[in-house]
């Protein structure tokens, strides 16, 4: 089964499973969007629409929201110093179709839930690396009192950040111009009097 629809000025042949480009929808990766502009619906019976099929809805879900590659569009009017300069990223959604529905049916399929973001390894390790410090403080502090103080004030004092890189010594200052007064006369051209 198979549907035509319209979406964004532009028509698409869409199948289920389908995953198309098409212009911006609204909608976050995961959820299911509908088009209800079904132009034509095929299979065994063919059903066109006049404009469009009553009843009939095509669902898709939400893959990416994405940007397309930069177009310059670059305008000059010769010898009238005059020009423009812009730069344009066509936004777009890419969807994947789930599938075609008639007779006003609801789409059965939900959206996914959405996963978890995956954290970068050096995140993890600083995390890890910081409650080992908040453990071994605690730690102290059930030992003793005055250590857990101690400790407290070494953890505030450690460097947080990486130590700056000492600076490369500047170079040795030039020598003092020589002035005009002590610069010789050039022999130029001078005037003849004759």
């Amino acid at each position: 089964m198979f549907a035509v629809i319209r979406t964004g000025g532009k028509q698409y042949r869409v199948a289920a499973e389908d995953v198309i480009k098409v212009d911006k929808v609204r909608g976050d990766p995961g959820e299911i969007v509908q088009f209800g502009e079904v132009l034509l619906v095929g299979g065994e019976h063919v059903t066109l629409g006049a404009p469009t099929v009553a009843g009939a809805c095509v669902a898709a879900e939400v893959l990416e929201q994405g940007r397309g590659p930069k177009i310059i569009a670059f305008k000059k009017r010769r010898r009238k110093n005059s020009r423009r300069k812009r730069g344009h990223r066509q936004e777009f959604t890419l969807i994947r179709v789930t599938e075609i529905l008639t007779d006003g049916a609801q789409p059965s399929k939900t959206a996914r839930p959405r996963p978890e973001r995956k954290r970068p390894a050096r995140e993890t390790a600083q995390e890890t690396a910081q409650e080992a410090a908040q453990a071994t403080v605690q730690e102290a502090a059930r030992a003793a009192p005055q250590q857990a103080a101690a400790a407290a004030a070494a953890q505030a004092k450690a460097p947080r950040t990486k130590p700056k890189a000492h600076k490369a010594a500047k170079k040795p200052a030039k020598p003092p111009a020589k002035s005009k007064a002590a610069k010789p006369k050039s022999g130029g051209k001078g005037k003849k009097k004759g």
